[in-house]
């Protein structure tokens, strides 16, 4: 979650303006509905994970897989298990390039949509953006049955049109969050994401149980499609261009907001953007957390299912819960790391440094640790629960620190290290297939070895070259604000 602590920390509030009532607001509502938009972002891109285990001709009747390194889990009498839609003969590598492929499209649109969004308003490209994506997503099952080649186009296209969402909703918040609310409104709106993962993954894995997999994309689709009429009625791209906002708070957040959105103009320095030491610090670290966030994320389900053995209802479950902690430290972190730069006076390149250590450090120790648990999977479940959990605390380390050197251009320089985090998805899965052909625990070591010695490569770059001023090309008057 990406959280505009700057501002907090260096503005004040004029005190001719006056603060307007959080409770119906505009601004609180434009927060709850992006935060149901991340939601559907988020369900869409995880479900496949999930289905993806019910897709394949390796299960048995019961639900139980039949080729899991360790023993199947007994479980209590249920229902008969669904197993009524088609399933596939793909091999590993197949389902990593199926696992991989919306990042394809997602890394196309990140620097356009961040461009697109500041220079003509974000709410329709993020609204028509993730209406591809849903679109796209009930189409899913017939592309399946046309072949491997049409499912993989078809995530290729929802990457695309998802890849728009957080540098768009980035713009739109330089209209809308007043700096002293913004903690508060980001906040809300980016748990959307972890709320997607949460839901989506239990959720998918009951409807493959009940129904058949087809129904995930089917039922996530129509949940999408209400998002989406909702935004489109709701939402509007400016507090002055909102036909139900009040007039106290519309004066309120552009007064607010009057002095900070005139610093950037039109000039875009894109040569002292892409040759800046300190983005390039957040690209590397952006990149290696990453690889294993993506590798968990889209391969979580499938060691569940062919190492530790769990059935499909199990298994979304289970692989849902390293990412409820990852969204309660994200939050909590953020409270704490405000904390320590307004009131315990820590300079702010301390602050982002230390969390993204711990951020990045922990998850690489537990993730190792997970690898050699055996077929113990309490200590398995519970190592990669810690792993996921402590990238988190991230959320106030690197992935906010666009704000601290470059709040003027910030949409965009998310937007480039968000490209280069999106390559872990991209290949990581396919890497992680291709050295998973047996799905022995040997295999899945290997894996979880180069997650965390890429994290660490990550964790340290940042540490070295890592800024938290605002650096001169950012700003028409060089100044340096905060430390």
């Amino acid at each position: 979650m990406l959280i505009l602590f700057y501002n907090l920390h260096h503005l004040k509030r004029p005190s001719s303006i006056h603060n307007a009532p959080a409770c119906c607001s505009s601004r609180y509502g434009l927060s709850l509905l992006s935060c149901y938009g991340f939601f559907v972002a988020y369900a869409l891109r995880v479900n496949l994970s999930v289905a993806m285990v019910d897709m394949l001709n390796n299960t048995d009747a019961s639900g139980n897989t039949s080729k899991s390194v360790c023993p199947a889990h007994s479980s209590p009498a249920r229902p008969i298990y669904n197993h009524t839609a088609s399933v596939y003969d793909w091999d590993s590598e197949t389902q990593g390039w199926i696992l991989g492929s919306f990042f394809y499209g997602y890394i196309l649109t990140q620097i356009p949509g961040g461009y697109l969004a500041r220079k003509y308003g974000a709410k329709w490209l993020l609204g028509l953006g993730i209406l591809g994506t849903v679109v796209f997503t009930l189409l899913t099952p017939m592309a399946a049955d046309l072949g491997a080649g049409y499912l993989i186009a078809v995530r290729v296209l929802e990457g695309i049109g998802e890849g728009v969402t957080f540098p768009a909703m980035h713009a739109m918040w330089a209209f809308w969050a007043p700096p002293m609310e913004r903690s508060r409104l980001l906040t809300i709106a980016y748990t959307g994401a972890q709320l997607g993962t949460v839901v989506a993954l239990p959720l998918s894995a009951q409807i493959c149980f009940y129904l058949d997999w087809t129904w995930v994309f089917y039922i996530f689709g129509i949940v999408g499609i209400v998002w989406f009429i909702l935004w489109a009625l709701l939402v509007s791209n400016t507090p002055s261009t909102h036909p139900r906002i009040t007039e106290q708070e519309r004066l309120y957040i552009t007064s607010s907001l009057n002095k900070e959105l005139t610093l950037s103009g039109d000039h875009i320095p894109w040569g002292s953007i892409l040759t800046s030491m300190p983005l390039w610090a957040i690209v590397v670290a952006h990149f290696s957390y990453n690889w294993t966030f993506y590798t968990l994320l889209t391969l979580l389900p499938t060691y569940m299912s062919d190492v530790l053995g769990f059935s499909i209802k199990e298994n979304g479950a289970l692989s849902a819960l390293p990412y409820i902690g990852c969204g309660l430290l994200a939050v909590l972190g953020g409270q704490l790391a405000d904390y320590l730069r307004e009131n315990c006076f820590y300079r702010t390149v301390v602050v982002r440094k230390a969390f993204s250590l711990v951020g990045m450090i922990g998850p690489a120790v537990f993730i190792v640790a997970a690898g050699y648990t055996g077929c113990n999977y309490i200590l398995a479940v519970a190592f990669l629960s810690i792993s996921s959990s402590l990238g988190g605390i991230v959320a106030s380390g690197f992935n906010i620190n666009h704000l601290d050197i470059a709040p003027s251009y910030a949409g965009i320089l998310l937007g480039i290290t968000n490209s280069f985090a999106t390559i872990p998805g991209m290949v990581g899965p396919v890497i992680a297939r291709a050295l998973t052909k047996n799905n022995t625990i040997e295999e899945w070591q290997t894996v979880f070895y180069i997650s965390a010695g890429i994290n660490l490569f990550g964790a340290v770059f940042y540490t070295v070259f890592g800024q938290g001023v605002v650096q001169p090309w950012a700003v028409h008057n060089p100044h340096s604000h905060g430390n």
